[in-house]
């Protein structure tokens, strides 16, 4: 070739190189520019919620945001969580049983060594948290509000793949000023780092303007996000603004005996309940309404209008986060789920439990002033068994009425609107939902284990009525009470010290609030979940007393 021809030629073939080049670069520009079309997700936990208090599950609570979700989408009449609120927490984000995922114990104070694989306390590397999942798939993962897996720093929010988190490291505290039991301060971290509460703050009013502040950052971006908005309310103290404190004053006179048959009523007319159903026997241990002294019903009542005030709250600021969604056109693309994080809580701070001196000594606020950010008031047995009515007993029992929950699910993949379903799920099947939906991959090549639970998605499209079968098994031990269940039978025991021979045996299908004990009717029935228990406790760790 000639030499002036091979320069031209040489020229043409650089020329051409970079017009590709170009080209590959603006297809590229072209392709990252492209909205990913993958839903949000918002996830709502409240926080020792009763299942029949909310509108939609016939409460005389009002709670029209959260109602609103139910009408445009599915609420679940069966749906189960753990007996607290940590090891529910650890199966939430894990897909998980709570000792694969490390939280077999609920306070470190509990006669367990740390090394004890299933009570480390905190997220373990048996499993991978849903939210290091979905960030590893493109996600924005923000959270606010409560954490109660791990308070080191490195089993805080962000290690668990939470890029943007306000968080309450601890279970509980003051909603106004973030004080814990005792006066001692609770851990708040704000993306990793140790914060002091924000003066002035109520806890559900801060937690949702950081969500909305998370969201906000990110939004041009075009990648999808997932939420989790673990609210502390309504869990003691029973705090709510002073404006707010009346919204329910005077609505619970007729007392927690009473309301009790009214909610389980309730239920049956809002088609939660069959109408069949029967109100089991009330707890015995509970002193009748009508023998507390006018004074004690008074500040009763009181405790309920508080209860009822904190829930409301709720709701007003679950619309503060669906409205954002609303303004800024992310809300037809979101997955919105609601859920409570165990049973109503029965217990009465004030005049049972550890805590008792430093209360009555330091939290003497008058009535007059109950609800504020000096009082510490919790409303007790009686008004957590109403909030269970169907069932039995309440939150930190394996009996359905601590672990029975509310749980609504709407929009996209939700395709039948104001819908409610009846077939047994669990809080582990939530992780591998979302997962699902994002396109998102857990690890299957062996490095940690399977979930336990599995994808709503072809019950939420219409595709499935149910979505475990028959012969599925889930298994808990916590705090000496346990349970095993298989299909409608379900073996459990809430007797202390555990033994197994304190396992009575219900079939939840005939006898929804566990008052009839089948073990002598069905011997071999209760033999079979025995062998299912043991099996299952050894393949999962569960430590009992007699381990020790």
């Amino acid at each position: 070739m000639h030499k002036n021809s091979l320069a031209v030629h040489l020229r043409k073939i650089a020329i051409l190189t970079v017009i590709v080049s170009v080209s590959h670069v603006f297809a590229a520009s072209a392709w990252a520019a492209e909205p990913d079309t993958r839903p949000n997700f918002l996830l709502i936990v409240a926080d020792d919620l009763g299942y029949a208090d909310l509108g939609v599950y016939g409460s005389s609570i009002r709670t029209p945001n959260i109602d609103a979700l139910a009408d445009q989408g599915m609420r679940f009449t069966s749906f189960h969580t753990s007996p607290m609120c940590s090891p529910t927490r650890s199966m939430l984000l894990s897909g998980n049983n709570n000792h694969v995922a490390g939280i077999g114990r609920q306070s470190p104070y509990e006669p367990l060594r740390d090394d004890q694989a299933g009570y480390e306390g905190y997220l373990s590397d048996r499993i991978v948290p849903l939210p290091r999942v979905l960030q590893a798939a493109g996600y924005h993962t923000y959270m606010a509000g409560k954490w109660d897996l791990g308070t080191e720093q490195e089993h805080s929010p962000k290690v668990a793949g939470f890029e943007r988190s306000f968080g309450l490291i601890d279970g509980a505290a003051n909603h106004f000023d973030g004080r814990g039991l005792e006066n001692v301060a609770s851990i708040y971290r704000e993306d990793g780092q140790l914060i002091d509460w924000p003066d002035g703050a109520y806890s559900t009013a801060l937690y949702t303007d950081k969500l909305i502040e998370f969201i906000g950052s990110n939004q041009d971006d075009g990648k999808p996000f997932f939420a989790y908005a673990a609210y502390t309310s309504p869990h003691w103290p029973l705090q709510v603004p002073n404006d707010e404190r009346n919204r329910y004053a005077g609505q619970y006179e007729q007392g927690y005996d009473a309301l009790r048959k009214e909610n389980f009523e309730a239920l049956k007319t809002a088609n939660i309940l069959a109408a069949n159903a029967t109100l089991p026997p009330r707890n015995p241990a509970v002193l009748p309404w009508d023998e507390l002294s006018p004074e004690l019903q008074q500040q009763e009542s009181r405790k309920m209008e508080l209860y009822a005030a904190m829930v409301a709250n709720l709701d007003d600021h679950v619309g503060r986060l669906i409205g954002y969604l609303k303004d800024q056109g992310l809300y037809e693309n979101t997955l919105i789920v609601f859920m409570s994080d165990n049973g109503a809580a029965g217990n009465d701070f004030y005049n049972d439990g550890p805590h008792v001196d430093y209360i009555r000594e330091h939290h003497p606020a008058p009535f007059e002033a109950w609800g504020g950010p000096d009082s510490f008031v919790s409303y007790a047995i009686p008004w957590a068994e109403a909030g269970s009515a169907p069932f039995k007993r309440y939150k930190g029992f394996s009996t359905e009425g601590g672990i029975a929950a509310a749980l609504i699910i709407a929009g996209p993949s939700v395709a039948a609107a104001d819908q409610i379903n009846r077939s047994y799920l669990t809080v582990m099947d939530l992780a591998p939902t979302l997962i699902e939906l994002a396109g998102a991959h857990y690890p299957d090549d062996g490095s940690v284990q399977p979930m336990r639970g599995s994808s709503l998605l072809p019950l939420l499209r219409g595709a499935v009525d149910t979505v475990h079968s028959a012969d599925y098994v889930t298994t808990l031990f916590h705090r000496n009470m346990a349970f095993i269940r298989q299909g409608p039978w379900k073996l459990t025991a809430i007797d202390t010290p555990f033994e197994e021979k304190h396992f009575q045996l219900y079939n939840l299908d005939t006898d929804l609030g566990e008052t009839t004990d089948l073990s002598r009717q069905y011997p071999e029935k209760r033999e079979k979940l025995l062998e299912l228990w043991r099996r299952e406790r050894l393949e999962l760790g569960i430590v009992v007393p007699q381990d020790l």
